[in-house]
């Protein structure tokens, strides 16, 4: 019966020995190789492996009881994909807590009002850890990977933002998330509009909105440069702006817009052909989407920039060319 009893006490010592050893291991900072190791992890990675890989990665632990501690915890399935960083002084307990959690280390990419997409690619492949999956493809085929509809071409369908995202994500979930938004805020815009609007469908008030963009210097003038480019296509006028012009020139634009350039003929010369281009020229922001649907009421139909950002108005052209020779020829 001693005996017993000495084998019931040895194991109880030992029990309660391990669940010491364990509290203390659960709360004791792992040892890193590295004073921060970062780990991504795919979506459907078995708890084994995710303990493989993080011991891989830099974490000095035995993987078999990082792996044993997901399972016992009970969180070993709610573990999240994702890219994590742990840094000196986490702990197995921190560790697991922070993949449960989801909280990953996120890099940032910035579309910027009035980028053109050839910009928009440019950007992204300088962005850090982002997978370039569209480094080969053309602008057709991107977004045929977007599902946009045959034919659809890129400019302008990217609502400027910043979109948070995870290392080693491709390129692809940006696009298709500022593909989306832009889509949202125009259909928004569309379903918002002014009744009296010469566009025939939301897509023209997109490409309206792309050149009320590049024409803005000044926030407080943006919805009178809707207002003279709305009164222009309601009178059959020509819009006769020049971001278009040097849209249209492309990698050709020397950054002077010279008069043999207004006077070459193409799909974007809006001073010789009517209406709007075939395409946006930029990717506009909110604000210019708004001005597009909701412009100014005014009979303006000229204006000249003032040389401070800001832009004088005009109802005719002899008002307008007066403006012209004070702010422009300085008379």
């Amino acid at each position: 019966m001693k005996s017993l009893s000495r084998l019931l006490l040895v194991l109880i010592v030992m029990a309660a020995g391990a669940a010491g050893y364990a509290w203390w291991w659960l709360n004791a900072p792992l040892k890193l190789a590295t004073p921060s190791v970062e780990l991504s992890i795919e979506a459907g990675t078995p708890p084994l492996q995710v303990a493989q890989a993080w011991a891989n990665a830099g974490v000095q632990a035995d993987p078999r009881l990082l792996y044993e501690w997901f399972r016992w915890s009970g969180q070993a399935r709610q573990i999240r994909a994702g890219s994590y960083e742990i840094h000196q002084g986490a702990t197995p307990r921190e560790l697991l807590a922070k993949m449960v959690r989801g909280d990953e280390v996120l890099e940032q990419a910035r579309i910027i009002d009035g980028w053109s997409f050839r910009q928009l690619r440019a950007a992204l492949a300088k962005s850090p850890s982002l997978k370039p999956a569209t480094a080969s493809m053309s602008d057709a085929e991107i977004m045929a990977a977007l599902g946009a509809p045959a034919g659809q071409a890129p400019e302008g369908r990217f609502y400027p933002d910043t979109y948070a995202y995870s290392r080693g994500v491709s390129d692809l979930t940006v696009l298709k998330r500022a593909y989306r938004a832009m889509q949202k805020k125009l259909d928004a815009a569309w379903a918002g509009r002014d009744t009296d609007l010469p566009l025939p469908n939301a897509d023209a008030a997109l490409t309206l909105a792309s050149i009320i963009e590049k024409e803005t210097g000044t926030a407080s003038d943006r919805h009178l440069v809707a207002a003279v480019f709305v009164n222009r296509l309601k009178l059959g006028m020509p819009l006769q702006t020049d971001p278009t012009v040097i849209y249209g020139l492309g990698e050709n634009f020397d950054g002077n817009l010279h008069k043999r350039d207004l006077q070459a003929d193409s799909s974007f010369n809006t001073y010789l052909r009517p209406g709007l281009p075939p395409t946006p020229i930029a990717m506009p922001g909110g604000a210019a989407l708004e001005a597009a649907v909701h412009p100014a009421r005014s009979k303006a139909l000229y204006f000249v920039a003032r040389g401070d950002g800001s832009s004088e108005f005009s109802e005719d052209l002899a008002a307008h060319n007066r403006a012209v020779n004070k702010y422009v020829r300085g008379k």
